[in-house]
């Protein structure tokens, strides 16, 4: 089964990603991809789905899906170096995985943040990214035959 990236979330202060489950009174109800505990979180806490997240690059902004997908060809089934790995090593790694990235705007701080994300998705869910184009393409196909 592929993975939705428009249901995976990053929230502010929490540490590892998790799940969309369903909305809430207040907020939304979210599934940690480690340990599968469900926490409620409120409409003041900053959520982001990982689609929704861009690295800046010389030729404008790439998306985090492309940059996995990027990320798996060059590691070829491999984890991804540690987040805690010396900001050269993690500099090496994205300067091999996506040479244009922006220097100026793309900074260690981001790029443990991606090599943490790309370690969990590979150990609790999958690699194979779902497109939304294909994904929106099915569900017109859907409502036309309706």
């Amino acid at each position: 089964m592929k993975t939705d990236l428009t249901k995976i979330l990053s929230i502010s202060g929490q540490s590892g990603l998790f799940r969309y489950v369903s909305p809430a009174k207040s907020g939304v109800i979210a599934e940690s991809l480690s340990d599968g505990k469900r926490t409620s979180f409120g409409i003041k806490s900053k959520i982001t789905t990982l689609e929704d997240i861009s690295i800046y690059s010389g030729d404008g902004e790439v998306k985090l899906r492309e940059v996995f997908n990027m990320m798996r060809d060059a590691l070829a089934g491999e984890p991804a170096p540690s987040p805690k790995s010396s900001p050269e090593e993690l500099k090496s790694f994205f300067g091999k995985v996506l040479p244009e990235y922006d220097r100026d705007r793309f900074y260690v701080s981001h790029m443990k943040k991606v090599v943490d994300w790309y370690n969990i998705l590979q150990q609790y869910a999958t690699l194979d990214f779902e497109d939304p184009e294909e994904k929106s393409e099915e569900n017109k196909a859907a409502d036309d035959k309706a």
